[in-house]
């Protein structure tokens, strides 16, 4: 019997839950107020809801079908697994777009989808999905789009001129971990697609000789997703790569999401999932090395077999392990050791830096400006404060982890 469009809706939203990198930022500006069409990536008046885990919905993030000629072991949606299949039409998909912005549900669009028949065939579905969306509709809101690595150069390259976004899924860590698990993927072409896509990408920079105009192609960037606890691998192996990939490839974002135990899997896939903790620290790990000036190398470098510490967030971890580099004198330190200081984020390190100009910096100052006294103050001096033997105290790490708790037996 054939499923009705909420049915499909149902079971297509709910299959792609599972891919993290979702995000509407870093696109240009654009607005249908002045110019015409639908939509617009301004984000006002959107309806934003919140998944059971925490996440931000504010995109109609759907696969176009959950059918896959993959088997990839840690993916639900794989050629053998035991779940309920559905499929949209390319004009299904292009209708609900745009009745759920009319309704202001949505800001814009996440399109993702299994492997139906070949690359190139699935691959050519989804940029006619966002080429009617653009040239026939008009519309201007937001759309990230799933690209598949062993599509067709031009089909990708089309791709680009209409989404904001692309992403090219590397899903795990290690060459070895994808051959083991998701053996039809080949590693190196989803970093030959990765490299194909910055050329374009630095090459739509660049202003033409005639109009002076750059060409419009994925202006929020590209970026990738990577499975957590699925293969083994360590938080130092995770960073490593996600390191190699932002160098390499320009990427935007790596996303991490934390391995989800699926219907009938596979012998090689933990039984039990990691803890979402584990995601988190990765995402604050990743924050450091992009905008902290932290090496990945030092980031975890003093935890044991390469995980990131679960009580502690790991610039903290980093600060108690090398307590030499402490007290920073906030009157003084230069801006990069400032936001080595535990407590201290850019914001706040920008506004240390423009206060300091006109008056020596107490406590009571850096309270004003929003930072957290009880944890900054093992790690500063400022006037009228000294840390003194804090910074020494073998207890120190005890008065930041979390307290415990009483188990309830109800």
């Amino acid at each position: 019997m054939k499923k009705s469009l909420a049915e499909r809706l149902a079971i297509l939203s709910d299959a792609a839950k599972y891919d993290a990198s979702c995000a509407s930022s870093g696109t240009e500006k654009r607005d249908s107020g002045a110019s015409g069409g639908l939509g617009s990536t301004e984000g006002s008046g959107i309806c934003h809801a919140y998944a059971p885990d925490g996440r931000c919905i504010s995109l109609l993030k759907i696969l176009l079908t959950n059918f896959c000629i993959y088997d990839c072991a840690y993916c639900v949606n794989r050629s053998s697994s035991n779940v309920e299949r559905a499929r949209f039409t390319a004009e299904e998909v292009v209708w609900l777009t745009l009745e759920f912005y009319r309704r202001n549900y949505i800001e814009g669009l996440f399109l993702s989808s299994g492997i139906i028949r070949s690359s190139d065939y699935t691959m050519e579905e989804m940029v006619r999905i966002v080429r009617e969306l653009r040239l026939t509709h008009n519309f201007r809101g937001y759309i990230h789009l799933k690209a598949i690595p062993e599509a067709s150069p031009h089909l990708i390259e089309e791709a680009g001129l209409h989404a904001d976004r692309l992403s090219l899924n590397i899903e795990l860590p290690t060459d070895n971990g994808i051959t083991r698990l998701a053996p039809e993927k080949k590693p190196a072409h989803i970093r030959r697609s990765m490299a194909d896509l910055r050329l374009k990408i630095e090459a739509a920079g660049e202003p033409t000789l005639q109009s002076k105009k750059r060409q419009r192609f994925i202006p929020a960037g590209q970026s990738t997703q990577m499975i957590v606890g699925a293969d083994g691998a360590s938080d130092a192996t995770i960073l490593a790569s996600s390191g190699r990939l932002y160098s390499s490839y320009g990427l935007k974002r790596v996303y991490y999401s934390a391995f989800s135990p699926i219907p009938d899997a596979s012998k090689n896939l933990p039984l039990i999932k990691p803890p979402l903790m584990r995601e988190h620290r990765l995402y604050q790990a990743d924050w450091l090395y992009r905008f902290y000036g932290f090496g990945v190398e030092e980031i975890t470098a003093n935890q044991a077999g390469g995980m990131l510490d679960l009580n502690l967030d790991p610039k903290l971890a980093w600060a108690l392990a090398n307590r030499g580099e402490f007290p920073v004198d906030v009157n003084k330190a230069e801006r990069e050791r400032l936001l080595r200081v535990p407590g201290l984020g850019t914001k706040t390190v920008k506004g240390i830096v423009s206060a300091r100009r006109f008056r020596r910096l107490r406590l009571d100052d850096l309270s004003r400006l929003g930072v957290s006294i009880k944890k900054v103050q093992s790690f500063i001096s400022a006037e009228g404060w000294s840390p003194r033997r804090l910074i020494d105290r073998p207890d120190l790490r005890a008065m930041f982890e979390p307290q415990p708790e009483q188990l309830s037996l109800l």
